[in-house]
């Protein structure tokens, strides 16, 4: 037995391979420094459903006409998400909708961007705001949570956001959802389970953390002291360290490449590297028998502050990228046509023998 799992193989896969000894992420038989930036959201995801999910047409239009779908079974749900985090909203709105056959897995990809957006503006009471289906993907996003206008290289930051977020192993929010859609439950149940597993603050709620420890922090000449005291009472740095990776988690250099090239971040970056180096050496000296690194939670967070995304939005907008990956495991696993049923060791009292 091994608590949590470790090195336990629960599945075969084409999807994605994750190296923690190498840093090295592969999605599909490509290198994530081959996609991210380089080919948009919509197409990593047919490169990501190939074999497994069929598209209507061009993935762009596609994912558009999901969009569009979306926000016409969601919008009058919308009064409803007032006073609710945005991943509780977010939560609310998937759940209403019907299982979706593979075939349709297209509105599941369209439902999560437009319930991130409608989740995070209803929050704020504000109303929703409706899709563009010629849009490219990010922009759209980014618009209909923004409600403005998003100029191209805002549109390429989240698009390379999304990629870079679009599968990566069998996580904790993956494995939810391949057990829920072994059971034959249907598409939007693997989904809607694989969100509820992504909010908890040890795996997709740890991005918004980051910026209340830089918050705090408050200049780079306090960053060493800062950490320190905050590893002397044991507290976790937040955007640090990783289950798998033992190295540098690949994903963080490319979002902090991706974030660097949006004007008007110079000083907020210089902050953050001088925050991640001070990090690192405490961690060194704090931790020597452990290899932590940074993790892609800590240019995430940049990268969504850079965009004008409220921090409650952070795992929302993470829930509308991992969504395709959800998609693509629940299609390979109910594949499989076998329920994930494993054994638990019973450690409780026995009944007393009969005298």
């Amino acid at each position: 037995m091994t608590t949590g799992l470790d090195d336990v193989i629960a599945a075969e896969t084409v999807l994605s391979h994750v190296d923690g000894e190498a840093g090295r992420l592969i999605v599909r038989g490509r290198d994530l420094e081959e996609l991210a930036g380089r080919i948009a959201y919509e197409d990593a995801v047919a490169l990501l459903w190939e074999g497994l999910v069929s598209l209507d047409g061009d993935p762009r239009a596609a994912i558009g006409r999901g969009r569009e779908r979306a926000f016409r079974l969601l919008s009058p749900l919308a009064p409803h998400l007032r006073g609710l985090a945005p991943v509780e909203g977010m939560r609310l709105l998937l759940a209403a909708l019907p299982d979706a056959e593979p075939a349709q897995a297209a509105l599941a990809v369209g439902a999560a961007a437009v319930a991130a957006a409608m989740a995070v503006r209803g929050a704020q009471g504000l109303p929703p705001v409706a899709p563009d289906p010629e849009a490219g993907h990010a922009a759209d996003l980014l618009r209909m949570l923004r409600g403005g206008p998003v100029d191209a290289s805002e549109a390429k930051a989240l698009d390379t956001y999304l990629v870079t977020i679009l599968d990566h192993g069998l996580n904790a929010s993956t494995f939810t959802a391949r057990v829920v859609a072994s059971t034959e439950a249907g598409l939007l149940s693997a989904v809607v389970a694989g969100l509820c597993a992504l909010k908890g603050p040890l795996h997709g709620g740890a991005p918004g953390p980051v910026l209340d420890m830089l918050d705090s922090i408050g200049g780079a000449d306090r960053a060493e002291e800062w950490l320190d005291a905050a590893i002397a009472r044991n507290e976790r740095l937040m955007g640090f360290g990783h289950r798998v990776y033992r190295v540098r988690d690949p994903r963080a250099d490319v979002l902090k490449g991706a974030v660097s090239r949006l004007k008007g971040r110079d000083n907020r970056i210089a902050f953050a590297e001088a925050v991640e180096a001070a990090a690192l050496k405490v961690l060194a000296r704090r931790k020597p028998g452990r290899r932590l690194d940074t993790n892609v939670e800590f240019y995430t967070a940049l990268l969504l502050e850079a965009l004008g995304v409220p921090r409650e939005g952070f795992t929302p907008l993470f829930g509308a990228g991992r969504t395709a990956g959800w998609v693509a495991h629940a299609v390979e696993q109910a594949k499989a046509g076998r329920i994930i049923r494993p054994q638990s060791r019973y450690v409780g009292p026995w009944p007393a023998e009969a005298a």
